[in-house]
């Protein structure tokens, strides 16, 4: 007991370099839940705050790289053609035969090569000024680290697959250590050549304000109401019943009624796929002017994708309706609060197979829109394993495929899935691996 007390001590007194980058949101989003233990705030490797003005002449033709890949696939004739070329340098291999990947890739020589160059140099001189864990969410940062002998290194895996760039050219060599999401991320970093000692099942980094505290009260209140408007005619409920209440409790299961089914349409950080969201509208409006269906459309940071989808709901005659709410399009901050507070009262998740995936976690289930690049493409192959996604079909048509799966009890079972499936506490793993320097294992489905 003695000890234990001694562990949550050195939890709460922890503190770290936390650095993320500016590359669409999700490298962001997995270093948002760690701010309460960030020193100095969270760091941006490419921000002009951080990077010296060399550096971000290389970091800039990195961004221009990944956004050109997000929106580039739909241009006509030759969109798919110089996707394919550019993706070919994120390119995963397939799962399948396991074999030794050790070997240094082309990518992994374009990577050193500018870190030779000086990339993440500005970053180094700001975390050697305190000697404490640095933990990021870009490969990057950490070979920079690593390559500058800096102390402990730790880096969060943000997909279910990895490129070779993610680890050392020399990857026994490395002390980096990797913080995973999923057992198909930590294969794959054994199959690069990182041993089992530096490989941490930590999960994805979640929103504390969706968890509550280590017990998951806030979660499983928000579950508990979730599976009730994602079973309208009881066909998930009956065959469930006695496994919800026993993990979510009694008291939570009871339906309060207090809202109606609501969908969250999310684009990319590029600001990709918007028009998904604005067919689904279309074909969702009856619904939503019924009062019987809300819509939040998430438009990221991106002022332009706001005015797009406020263009598209004054359009359809439903600007002042309260069931509708375009979220994002002023700032991180704005962005972040907003979408994980619309996040408590979301149903289903409508967005591509990104980061986003780890949510299911919540009991969110997923309803997949299509991938772009490689790494989405086997989460979205993580989230048919572990059934907490449905792929999307034509969204003009939503209003009849959504209900029928819906009424079916498919989107219940999925979030059910999910929360049971998909690890939780990786916040708090990710918390108490840099007060202590271990992390604790548990066989409750739950304690994930």
């Amino acid at each position: 007991m003695a000890e234990n007390k001694k562990a949550d001590s050195a939890v709460k007194d922890v503190r770290a370099w936390v650095v993320g980058v500016n590359m669409g949101l999700g490298h962001k989003r997995a270093v948002a839940p760690l701010a309460s233990i960030a020193e100095g705030g969270i760091l941006i490797a490419n921000d002009p705050a951080v990077a010296t003005p060399e550096e971000m002449g290389l970091w800039e033709g990195v961004l221009e790289l990944y956004e050109r890949l997000s929106r580039i696939k739909k241009v006509p004739l030759i969109g798919p053609l110089l996707f394919g070329i550019m993706d070919w340098f994120q390119k995963i291999q397939p799962a399948y035969p396991r074999v030794d990947l050790s070997k240094p890739s082309v990518g992994n020589k374009m990577v050193d090569s500018t870190l030779r160059k000086g990339l993440c140099q500005g970053m180094l001189d700001h975390i050697k000024t305190k000697p404490l864990p640095l933990v990021t969410s870009h490969f990057q940062p950490a070979l920079a680290a690593d390559r500058a002998h800096y102390g402990r290194i730790y880096c969060i895996i943000c997909d279910s697959d990895i490129n070779r760039v993610w680890v050392a050219s020399d990857p026994r060599a490395s002390k980096i250590e990797y913080l995973v999401p999923c057992g198909a991320a930590m294969r794959r970093l054994k199959q690069y050549g990182v041993p089992d000692e530096r490989i941490y099942m930590t999960g994805f980094p979640l929103p504390l304000e969706l968890l509550g505290d280590e017990s998951l009260h806030v979660l499983k209140s928000d579950l508990g109401q979730r599976l009730r408007y994602l079973d309208p005619i009881d066909r998930f409920w009956p065959l469930h019943d006695r496994s919800i209440v026993h993990f979510l409790g009694e008291d939570n299961c009871a339906f309060r009624k207090e809202r109606t089914l609501t969908i969250t349409y999310a684009v990319g950080g590029a600001g990709a796929q918007r028009e998904i969201g604005a067919a689904a509208l279309e074909s969702l409006s009856g619904k939503i002017r019924e009062g019987v269906l809300a819509m939040n459309l998430v438009c990221g940071v991106r002022p332009e994708v706001r005015e797009y989808f406020e263009t598209v709901v004054k359009g359809l005659g439903l600007k002042d309706r309260p069931n509708v709410r375009v979220i994002g399009g002023r700032g991180e901050a704005d962005y972040f609060s907003s979408f994980t507070e619309s996040l408590r009262t979301t149903d289903i998740l409508w967005t591509k197979p990104s980061e986003l995936s780890f949510y299911v976690g919540l009991g969110i289930p997923l309803l997949i829109a299509p991938p772009i690049g490689s790494q989405e493409i086997f989460n979205r192959h993580w989230l048919e394993e572990v059934q907490a996604g449905i792929p999307q079909d034509d969204p003009r048509y939503a209003d009849q495929w959504l209900y029928e799966l819906l009424e079916q009890g498919r989107f219940a079972e999925a979030a059910w899935s999910g929360f049971l499936k998909a690890r939780k506490y990786g916040t708090y793993r990710i918390h108490e691996l840099l007060a202590t320097g271990a992390m604790y294992r548990s066989g409750d489905p739950l304690s994930r």
